[in-house]
């Protein structure tokens, strides 16, 4: 089973939704990194559901670091990330074992480890883990922000209601992480809730689509074919559970579009070389260009919800129908944008330690 992403700062994530604790170990950090418990909590707590348009399990999230950090400092050793699973509600699983949740990766799962893999709440697929990733996350975000770099996520749009769009994309970040729910026009964003909640009533969910911006990255980084800043990213949000499209700049937009509309003309300001537009989302190449690298990834609806669904049983090999009992989130995308933030400062971080070495982090 491959749980390990990046090259030269890598993450493995270890653990299941009902198993006794999920985790995560960093690996190539420099040290000397100052680790900021209370930040990590702040983190965590985005990712925490809140009232109508979440789930019910609630999850205490207390992590503990059990290696790699001496004195409020990375050792530059793995450091280890372990948080306890308090909440399990394990019965709620057991009388559809062997039914195909729409959707889900219970057939996948069974396909792949023959019956032996812990089913419970999705286990090691579900987004449970993707606590761990956030506790990480929320380490190499604070050491990019030292060195000037800031990532931000909003939710662009969510069952069919649009956010306002980046403007001043450092003050737009700023704003975006103090918030909960995370979008630039609040009027918005309660449209967005009351459709969440509209859909909960209904016993089914929504999805939408969350926009990212990374600003402060150095033109340079990045490989023109196959560790490409496009590629690298990727990589990492298609990890993210419920993400199924992502889209860099204006990707799909240029498509009906002319060259001339959609190239960046270049111009010197303050000696420093910039685009008018950012259509390509800070990528030429392959290779960061020094803007603001901007992309959007596709956040399908939560596939758990409470209708009646046409489904098989896999170990009978018989047709069947499901319906869902338990607690599920009615949308995940307000959830998932903290998770797309940590997945993001990997990658980020992993590029730009291999085009400057590990120890760039810290200098």
């Amino acid at each position: 089973m491959k749980n390990t992403f990046g090259n030269s700062i890598s993450l493995t994530l270890f653990g299941e939704s009902h198993g006794a604790m999920i985790g995560a170990v960093l690996d190539g950090l420099a040290p000397g990194i100052a680790i900021n418990e209370e930040f990590i909590r702040s983190q965590l707590d985005k990712r925490r559901p809140v009232g109508k348009i979440g789930t019910a399990r609630h999850e205490a999230d207390v992590f503990q670091i059990v290696s790699g950090v001496f004195e409020g400092k990375t050792t530059g050793t793995p450091l280890t990330i372990l948080i306890p699973n308090t909440a399990q509600h394990s019965k709620d699983y057991t009388a559809t074992r062997s039914l195909a949740r729409p959707g889900h990766a219970d057939y996948t799962a069974y396909a792949k480890y023959h019956g032996y893999e812990d089913y419970r709440g999705g286990g090691h697929f579900s987004g449970r883990v993707t606590a761990a990733l956030v506790a990480a996350g929320a380490i190499l975000i604070s050491a990019l922000r030292e060195k000037g770099i800031m990532i931000g996520t909003h939710i662009q749009s969510c069952a069919g209601i649009a956010d306002a769009a980046f403007d001043d994309v450092f003050a737009d970040i700023e704003k975006l992480n103090s918030l909960d729910f995370a979008v630039l026009d609040g009027g918005r964003g309660e449209k967005m809730k009351a459709a969440i909640e509209a859909a909960a009533h209904e016993g089914d969910s929504v999805g939408g689509v969350l926009e990212t911006a990374v600003y402060g990255m150095p033109a340079g980084v990045g490989e023109p074919w196959f560790d490409t800043v496009e590629g690298v990213l990727s990589h990492a949000l298609f990890s993210v559970p419920a993400v199924k499209g992502v889209q860099f700049g204006d990707a799909f937009e240029m498509v009906n579009g002319k060259g001339s509309a959609y190239n960046d003309s270049y111009y010197i300001s303050d000696e420093e070389i910039k685009t008018k537009t950012n259509h390509n989302g800070g990528v030429n190449g392959g290779i960061t260009n020094g803007m603001p690298i901007v992309f959007r990834c596709a956040v399908k609806p939560t596939p758990s919800i409470f209708k009646a669904q046409d489904t098989v049983d896999f170990m009978s090999k018989e047709n069947s129908v499901l319906e869902l009992k338990g607690r599920h989130d009615p949308a995940v995308i307000h959830r998932a944008r903290i998770v797309v933030d940590s997945v993001t400062a990997l990658a980020v971080a992993d590029l730009l330690a291999m085009r400057y070495g590990t120890d760039w982090l810290k200098a």
